[in-house]
């Protein structure tokens, strides 16, 4: 049977920490920056962890854990 595909946009996106968890940008930090607030921007600067719905998702996308 052959390998499964990284997902190339997933790879490019989500980092796996060392306990397997995945971590990603919060959206929203891109344009339209002007009407938001200094502590709403500051707030989009953090990472934030994948919730465990769409653990499962990932998993499939990212089958070697790509990221580590």
């Amino acid at each position: 049977m052959p390998k499964m595909k990284t997902h190339r946009g997933a790879k490019k996106r989500i980092k796996v920490t060392g306990t397997g968890k995945f971590v990603v940008k919060k959206p929203g930090k891109s344009h339209i920056l002007t009407k938001k607030t200094r502590k709403r921007k500051n707030r989009l600067k953090k990472d934030t962890v994948i919730t465990s719905t769409l653990e499962k998702h990932l998993k499939g996308l990212l089958p070697y854990g790509v990221g580590r």
